[in-house]
């Protein structure tokens, strides 16, 4: 029987639109290949796995993001060069690795500034977003910052005074001038390696030191190469995941929304997560064995001195604003007047 041709054109056209659709949709989705020396199975990575699943479901499959754990990609400074050259889109890593796009993040990791984790919480209120602004008018996407933890000494010697800290052989992360700065400024060489080969480090007698979160050790498996961990936080850690720009602006401004509100939210947990863990993981490397070691009050005032004077060199050789430094200082006396009004101290 003829078939008119206008029922033939339509058909035609719908199915030439249905087509359509399907391939504009299937060319713009995406998937983002995030790295971390992170261990998998810790209780953040599986807050990471349902966003990653969340963002999937709320873009309809658009953005998809692939986590490459345990440093199978290798170290921070590794992940940032693959990034660089388009292998990889992001990676949830220290703060300090980043140092290469705005060296002023690095306010939180300054030896000996936070007394206690009230200090840390006044001044982040205050200067979170300032990091994650620098961070990307130099090219990097960042979500809300999280606490990895106060970092510890644990070695495997004790340690009780600065003169005690110049004799040991402590591990500072490879690619990483700043913290290797900051420990010559103690008088200490340090021995730069990739994160990955700090376990092999500690167990062949190469470091027999390292400045870590209990946490992190923990995780790391670090802890079972040290005997004593000196009770006294020395410089604040914390992470993020960040992203190249140019990956981020890929997506669309409305995926772009539901993967910040998304990630926002389960790096907000974790920050409040890692807080509870670290404390709990301090108890735990005591009841493994590893003993305390009290520093020497006596001596606090040299151990202070040491810490000024690293800040003071990485002003003056242009590592570090005196802005960001005057912030710093501005809020920790404010929140410590507080305290002092407080307790009539």
């Amino acid at each position: 029987m003829f078939k008119p041709s206008f029922l033939i054109s339509a058909r035609s056209v719908m199915l030439i639109l249905l087509t359509s659709l399907l391939v504009c949709q299937s060319a713009t989705a995406k998937t983002y290949k995030i790295a971390t020396v992170s261990p998998d199975g810790l209780g953040w990575m599986k807050k990471m796995r349902a966003g990653v699943k969340r963002i999937n479901k709320l873009t309809e499959g658009r953005v998809k993001i692939k986590i490459y754990p345990g440093g199978v990609q290798g170290d921070d400074y590794t992940v940032l060069r693959k990034m660089r050259i388009g292998q990889l889109h992001g990676g949830v890593i220290t703060a300090s690795s980043l140092t290469r796009y705005y060296p002023d993040l690095q306010i939180y990791n300054l030896p000996l500034q936070f007394r206690n984790s009230e200090e840390v919480d006044y001044v982040r209120d205050r200067m979170d977003e300032r990091i994650i602004n620098g961070l990307y008018d130099n090219g990097m996407v960042s979500f809300n910052l999280f606490e990895t933890g106060f970092a510890y000494l644990m070695t495997q010697s004790p340690v009780r005074s600065v003169r005690d800290l110049q004799n040991v052989k402590a591990w500072v992360p490879d690619g990483d001038p700043i913290s290797a700065k900051l420990m010559q400024s103690f008088g200490v060489s340090p021995i730069p390696l990739p994160i990955v080969d700090v376990l092999a480090g500690l167990q062949t007698g190469l470091i027999d030191a390292v400045i870590v979160p209990p946490n992190a050790a923990l995780a790391l498996q670090w802890h079972n190469q040290v005997s004593y961990v000196t009770n006294l936080p020395l410089v604040y850690i914390y992470s993020m995941m960040a992203m190249d720009k140019k990956s981020f602006n890929s997506m669309t401004t409305e995926d772009q929304a539901v993967v910040r509100k998304v990630l926002n939210g389960v790096f907000s947990q974790v920050d409040a997560d890692n807080r509870v863990e670290n404390i709990d993981a301090y108890k735990a490397l005591l009841t493994q064995g590893i003993k305390e070691v009290e520093p020497d009050l006596n001596k606090m005032e040299v151990w202070q001195s040491q810490a000024e004077q690293s800040v003071e060199n990485l002003v003056r050789d242009g590592s570090l604003t005196q802005e960001s430094l005057d912030l710093l200082r501005k809020y920790l006396a404010a929140v410590r007047s507080t305290v002092a009004d407080q307790t009539g101290e």
